[in-house]
């Protein structure tokens, strides 16, 4: 019961998030429109912006996080998923801090998820610490 609740359920509902953030990135590339779009702020829209019209970090953020969502949500590889997503989490966690305050129930989230998971693949980051 103990590792549903402190592993399964953290690492599939981060696979979630991240699958969902994946399908309406790639939506946008492939429509021009997102599927589901949060309130943002004007300062948020903007670097979103930025980012699409960079023509290579969009694909590569939502390559990475479909990527580190199949991982998640299949349980193969799942410590190599999280280390994959935790920089974009990182980013979003800033993004939601410094420029898109109401959004920070979603950053919490994020941390909480990750913190758990991150706990319980310990022993597989141990060497990167070494």
């Amino acid at each position: 019961m103990k590792t549903l609740l402190l592993v399964t359920v953290p690492r599939v509902l981060l696979g979630l998030l991240f699958l969902v953030s994946a399908v309406d990135g790639f939506w946008w590339l492939a429509t021009g429109s997102h599927l589901i779009h949060p309130p943002t702020s004007a300062r948020g829209v903007a670097f979103e912006e930025a980012l699409q019209a960079s023509g290579f970090v969009w694909p590569l953020l939502k390559t990475v996080n479909l990527v580190g969502a199949l991982s998640l949500l299949t349980n193969i590889a799942p410590a190599l998923g999280l280390a994959l997503i935790a920089p974009v989490m990182a980013v979003i966690v800033l993004f939601h801090l410094v420029i898109n305050p109401q959004g920070l129930p979603v950053a919490v989230i994020l941390v909480v998820l990750g913190s758990l998971l991150v706990w319980a693949y310990r022993d597989r980051y141990a060497a990167l610490l070494r």
